[in-house]
């Protein structure tokens, strides 16, 4: 059925909540307006198990057929999500159909962090089929939980379904609020507010972060932690569960990975993450299925953190998105850009075929080279070498404190504190090591995964490192490059040899500039305190200080990549 004769069977739709030209005053750089926008709000749609599942749908008032968009959110269908997806979509040729989850946004039942969205999703599509203007081709597009609904719907993807773009985007609860065991705790806490909050209205989900951020040190610091949200947050089942489970093998877990969508995917992908996403080690996990699947995909990386890609690099992420829409589901391929991925790498874009670069990988790669790992030791006086160890003798220690923790600083956070920061301040703590190679006499790029591998001792048998790679400036500013988490086990003397992943990163080291190793006991309250004693963090009341020793055999590994194939102004 053509648009025209849909328009006739349905009311024509209200105005839009946002005037187009202030979400343009507020955006530079987006693409031309195409058509005007309609809007049928708070639609009664039936979820799987047939109650309302609220949604809202902006079409272009213009004559011919326009392929859906789907968008599935738990934090309501008002702004941003109304002007940036809902109007901006729809001006450019879509309809764009966003629904409130399952208790959230006026949708009757109770919101249940991941277990209703592959059903519900499926109850949407085939919603979609029953209605006057849709044309059998449909998309998927949204950022972190909408990533999830969009993984949801793959899981059996219905035929319809043509494209997928997922930004800065979920796949796996689990690896969210945990790493090693060691919870998230700010990350909990900053989706705890968003979920619980943001689908209210924007007053109700600022008066939310305000409580949260004024008993911010009180609930971090409480004994027991379990619970001690609740002054600021109300009752969440659901985040008490997630800061309750540290074991990813726990029943409470099972099922809420959605990563095996990806094994069999073959429905076109675009992935867009930052270099201090809270989600981008999840992205890359992503990325790297759907190519070992066979799938068709891109993947942007830009100079962002989670909130920021959608802020400051809307206009690249809005662009690269529409191009990947347009060209599954319209057939217009002239936006894509001619390599399937582009990061950011020293105040440009770098153009490569695919990430990790490899040499010979794809016609036109042969000139690509392969980043090369090069390993850092650490040596007393705070010094880091290429030379390797010749003993497994301490290089130095430190006292960890979980009465004064260690502050965490910047980083891949979802709160406004994310991305990098100058980190003399933390450095000049007594708790805090560093250790600090020469000026460098060449530019080091660095492309890929960066690990550290860790020999450390304790004398509680209980500890947690935190492991960070800086950039020092020649007037000494340290600025935060990405880190990692391990949590070690000893016993007596011996010490535990850790792997620690640090995330994986596109810098650019200048010529003067020089590599800096950070190590610590902690980073709070971006992670929950170690008790010293094996308790888990949420129940644990009494804590313990730890003598943390690091030994010579440690090691920080980065991926060295010669000179780029391509660059790009940017």
């Amino acid at each position: 059925m053509t648009s025209a004769t849909a328009r006739a069977a349905r009311p024509a739709g209200a105005r839009p909540p946002l005037p187009a030209r202030l979400l343009r005053a507020t955006f530079r750089g987006l693409p031309a307006k195409r058509h005007p926008v309609g809007y049928d709000p708070a639609l009664p749609v039936p979820a799987a198990d047939g109650g309302p599942l609220l949604t809202d749908h902006y079409f272009p008032r213009a004559e011919g057929d326009f392929p859906t968009l789907l968008i599935r959110s738990p934090y309501g269908r008002g702004l941003p999500w109304s002007a940036m997806y809902g109007l901006l979509l729809a001006e450019q040729g879509f309809h764009v159909v966003v629904q409130s989850c399952r208790g959230t946004g006026g949708s009757g039942g109770t919101f249940d962090l991941w277990r209703n969205e592959p059903a519900d999703g499926q109850a949407a599509v085939a919603w979609l089929r029953q209605q006057p203007w849709f044309d059998g081709r449909l998309g998927t597009v949204g950022p972190s939980y909408l990533g999830y609904t969009q993984w949801a719907l793959a899981l059996d993807p219905p035929p319809e379904l043509k494209a997928m773009v997922i930004q800065v985007g979920l796949h796996d609860p689990y690896a969210l609020f945990h790493t090693d065991g060691a919870l998230h705790l700010e990350n909990a806490l900053t989706c705890g507010a968003g979920i619980a909050y943001q689908h209210r209205g924007a007053l109700a989900f600022l008066r939310a972060t305000l409580r949260l951020k004024r008993r911010l040190r009180d609930i971090t610091t409480a004994r027991p932690l379990r619970g001690a949200y609740r002054p600021a947050l109300g009752e969440l089942p659901w985040l008490d569960d997630v800061m309750t489970n540290p074991d990813p093998n726990d029943s409470y877990w099972t099922g809420a990975s959605l990563a095996p969508a990806a094994d069999r995917l073959r429905v076109p992908t675009a992935l867009v993450t930052g270099w201090h996403d809270a989600l981008a080690d999840q992205t890359f996990a992503q990325y790297a299925r759907l190519r070992r699947a066979g799938c068709e995909t891109a993947l942007l990386v830009g100079p962002w953190t989670h909130a920021s890609a959608l802020q400051r690099g809307w206009p690249e992420v809005f662009t690269e998105s529409l191009a990947w829409l347009r060209a599954h589901l319209c057939g217009d391929r002239s936006g894509l850009r001619p390599t399937g991925v582009r990061v950011h790498l020293g105040g440009t874009w770098r153009d490569v075929d695919q990430w990790p670069p490899e040499a010979g990988a794809e016609p036109g790669a042969e000139s690509a080279p392969v980043p090369e790992p090069i390993a850092w030791y650490p040596l007393p006086g705070a010094h880091l070498t290429h030379q390797p160890p010749v003993d497994n003798s301490p290089v130095a220690s430190f006292r960890y404190d979980p009465d004064d923790p260690t502050p965490s600083l910047g980083g891949p956070l979802l709160s406004p504190g994310a991305g990098p920061r100058d980190n003399r301040s933390l450095e000049a703590r007594a708790d805090v090591l560093t250790f600090t190679g020469p000026p460098l006499t060449e530019p080091l790029d660095i492309l890929g995964p960066v690990t550290a591998r860790i020999g450390v001792s304790t004398d509680t048998g209980h500890a947690d490192v935190f492991t960070r790679l800086c950039d020092v400036d020649p007037e000494g500013r340290s600025v935060n490059v990405c880190d990692g988490l391990g949590r070690a086990r000893t016993t007596g003397d011996a010490p535990a040899r850790l792997t620690v992943p640090m995330g994986t990163t596109a810098h650019r080291f200048p010529a003067g500039h020089r590599v800096r190793w950070q190590l610590s006991g902690g980073a709070h309250p971006r992670y929950a305190r170690s008790p010293g004693t094996g308790e888990l963090p949420a129940d644990a009341t009494e804590f313990v200080p730890a003598r943390i020793t690091l030994h010579a055999d440690s090691a920080l590994t980065l991926p060295r990549y010669q000179s780029p194939r391509s660059d790009n102004p940017g």
